[in-house]
């Protein structure tokens, strides 16, 4: 995720009413607007379903072989004939026509992450048999990157986390007030139609007007949310579906920042018996409380007198504000044991603070897209979110001391305390139809535990669990997991999802 902000991503006022329009049909018990026509009657998204794609090449720097689209959708869809907003999409076509499956969708997560360079993006290494048989669609979501982009005018201290504080809790209330006013002010009208429900529609448009009566996806992160709303309101266009690092469906959203919490204090257990074992190399300490107490110092150190290191100036708070500090044992011990050393004067990969040596761009208003698109679809995907700013207080005490890494960055005051009510009320999800979920064992953005929460939900999905596996995401990487990829590319090339939920184990490259 792009800051420390949108990592707890990883994620209304009055608005959109609670309709559930399909592409093609209106789902039941929905209000439909009095149609101008015959035809509109008919379909009334029949203007947006029926557009002739014009493609062409993406951009200069883009391979030929991906071409992009825009396509228009109405902004509110219980108003087909009002507002439209362009969505931008890519594809890279089937390299075998005979083999042709159809469209395989794909989302990178979020709230808010563009998509449109998924299908060729180098990190995403898909399979020969996959790109044979689908075309693979990127868009981005509407709001963010080049979908009718939205900004806030958000500073880089208003995109940045910050834990709970007794002694600056009032100045955080404030801040998030102004976070949720600039919102307001710059794009009022726009923010209530940010929702996920509003993308699953999105989707299916994108599905009508490729042609489609179906379409596979691959949805990560947050994308796994985003499937499985798509799969709750359109289960008859949803084909094979495969989401990878799965959200829990009841725990939209703040719910997921505090199950981050608790994950990331499990995560940081397993590191300090792993860090303990090697205290010959790292010098951390020789016994998990050892190492838990050098931990601690080192962030009460940082806290009194920020660190220099690797360019940056970090607190305390700095330091424990990235929660996927301790996906990868080695990586994280190695981290830890070079700030050690930099605490201590020793600072070999040091240099000059950007800041203070005038690096090119710090000054340059930062890019606040992401995080206008993370906060509005959050604030207002659900009505769950307290407008009491003294339940936030309670409950950062509270996770403060039952989660001490994380616990207060996950349950501070956020914006959407001050957003208003969503505009429709949060998608319960409980289906048959297939998917696939795949989740490694120490993941603490998507935690394994948040996994089965969508599995059991998805009552037709099977659950493949690497166990050992660290980090965010499972497939398709190019140091991932050869007995995950295969189980996912055998079911997108198939259809066959596997008889009972799979286990795999990590990968040296996982570890």
């Amino acid at each position: 995720m792009r800051n420390r902000d949108t990592r707890r991503a990883t994620l209304l006022t009055a608005g959109l009413a609670a309709t559930c329009l399909s592409a093609l049909t209106l789902a039941t018990g929905c209000a439909v607007p009095k149609p101008a026509d015959a035809s509109a009657a008919k379909d009334p998204l029949r203007q947006y379903t029926q557009h002739k794609l014009q493609w062409k090449r993406c951009d200069a720097k883009s391979p030929d072989a991906l071409q992009c689209t825009t396509l228009k959708v109405p902004l509110d869809y219980s108003d087909p004939g009002g507002k439209t907003i362009d969505l931008a999409i890519s594809r890279l076509k089937a390299g075998d026509a005979k083999e042709r499956r159809g469209v395989l969708l794909l989302n990178p997560g979020g709230p808010g992450a563009p998509g449109l360079t998924l299908p060729t993006d180098p990190l995403m290494k898909f399979p020969a048999e996959v790109k044979r048989r689908y075309d693979l669609v990127g868009f981005d979501p509407r709001g963010a990157g080049r979908s009718a982009p939205v900004s806030c005018g958000l500073t880089a201290e208003e995109q940045s986390d910050h834990p709970y504080r007794a002694e600056t809790f009032a100045k955080d209330v404030d801040r998030v007030r102004t976070i949720a006013e600039k919102c307001r002010t710059r794009a009022g009208d726009v923010l209530p139609h940010l929702t996920t429900r509003n993308s699953a529609r999105d989707m299916d448009v994108i599905r009508a007007a490729l042609g489609e009566k179906k379409i596979s996806y691959l949805g990560i992160s947050y994308g796994t949310y985003l499937g499985a709303v798509y799969t709750q309101m359109f289960p008859e266009h949803a084909d094979r579906i495969v989401l990878d690092s799965a959200t829990d469906p009841t725990r939209v959203y703040r719910g997921m920042f505090q199950d981050m919490a608790k994950a990331a204090e499990q995560a940081f257990t397993r590191w300090t018996r792993w860090a303990a074992e090697r205290h010959a190399t790292y010098a951390l300490g020789d016994t998990p409380a050892e190492v838990r107490e050098t931990y601690w110092k080192l962030i009460a150190r940082a806290d009194r007198e920020p660190i220099s290191f690797d360019g940056q100036t970090l607190t305390g708070a700095d330091i424990r504000a990235d929660n996927s500090t301790f996906f990868h044992l080695r990586t994280a011990t190695e981290q830890i044991a070079a700030l050690k050393k930099a605490a201590e004067g020793d600072n070999p990969a040091g240099g000059e603070d950007p800041a203070e040596s005038g690096a090119p761009g710090q000054t340059e208003e930062p890019d606040d897209n992401y995080a206008s698109v993370a906060w509005s679809v959050m604030c207002a995907d659900t009505r769950t979110w307290s407008h009491d700013p003294e339940e936030y207080r309670r409950e950062a005490i509270r996770d403060q001391a039952r989660y001490p890494l994380y616990g207060d960055f996950a349950a501070a005051i956020t914006p959407c305390a001050f957003w208003g009510q969503g505009s429709e009320p949060q998608t319960t999800i409980g289906n048959t139809v297939g998917a696939l979920i795949t989740q490694n064992e120490w993941d603490s953005q998507t935690p394994l535990f948040a996994g089965q929460a969508l599995h059991r939900a998805l009552r037709g999905s099977r659950m493949l669990t690497v166990v050992g596996g660290e980090g965010h995401g499972v497939l398709y990487a190019p140091d991932g997991n050869s007995c995950a990829d295969k189980a996912a590319t055998r079911y997108l090339t198939t259809g066959r999802l596997p008889d009972k939920d799979l286990t795999c184990r990590a990968t040296s490259g996982q570890k």
